[in-house]
């Protein structure tokens, strides 16, 4: 018969935990515990939660950041996760995430380092190199924030005309072009500098100013921005 949380003694129960003395008493395991719901008959779902949180071990830190990169296949690889309990957790992740991610219309950019600390936390652990584009107004307030590309483990393919028509369509005259590295390694390659030459000669034609090209690596970035 499967141990459900119910069943556990009062100490380590998340739901009474949490009710009683907040959220921000649990851990990581008796959080993703609740997600869980129920263990099995030799785990309770704390043990559950700590074998998918043991997923992440290679990340130097905040493991539950690299959690969100999990695919539902790894998550069933778990003795004990099945498809519905590994959807929920997708689920919770992609909450988080989306959380995390910056919102438009409410921020101004000053300097490189504030692009890349609004897209740091949703972009060093992804598997495959995203490329965003951010559409700003002449005082450098984000207008619009968009994926222009999704790639896979090594290269996304860009091309000006997908990097433009979205600025041109909003008559935008400035834009910062951004992408992750997914190695971790946020040093710019040769051809990152190249796609930042091209982006820059087309912009600058219809009146566009490429701002910067940021790299985005695992709590690191790079400018790959030519002058």
């Amino acid at each position: 018969m499967t141990k459900r949380i119910q069943e556990l003694p009062m100490s380590e129960r998340p739901y009474e935990k949490l009710e009683m003395y907040g959220e921000k008493t649990l851990s990581n395991s008796e959080l993703l515990a609740i997600i869980i719901e129920s263990g099995t008959k030799e785990e309770t779902s704390i043990q559950l939660a700590q074998k998918v949180i043991s997923l992440a071990n290679g990340c130097t830190e905040n493991k539950l950041r690299a959690l969100q990169n999990l695919s539902l296949e790894e998550l069933k690889k778990i003795k004990g996760i099945g498809r519905v309990k590994a959807i929920r957790l997708k689920a919770a992740f992609e909450i988080a995430k989306r959380l995390a991610r910056p919102i438009e219309n409410e921020i101004f950019v000053k300097s490189t380092d504030d692009v890349a600390k609004l897209f740091m936390e949703e972009l060093r652990f992804e598997k495959r190199e995203i490329v965003k584009i951010i559409i700003l107004n002449t005082k450098n307030k984000i207008l619009r924030i968009q994926d222009v590309s999704l790639g896979g483990t090594n290269s996304a393919i860009v091309e000006p005309k997908d990097i433009l028509a979205e600025p041109i369509k909003m008559g935008a005259n400035k834009i910062i072009l951004l992408h992750n590295h997914p190695s971790g390694n946020a040093t710019p390659s040769k051809e990152d500098f190249e796609v930042t030459k091209r982006i820059k000669i087309c912009a600058e034609m219809f009146g566009i100013k490429l701002l910067d090209h940021i790299v985005i690596g695992d709590g690191e970035y790079r400018s790959a921005f030519i002058q």
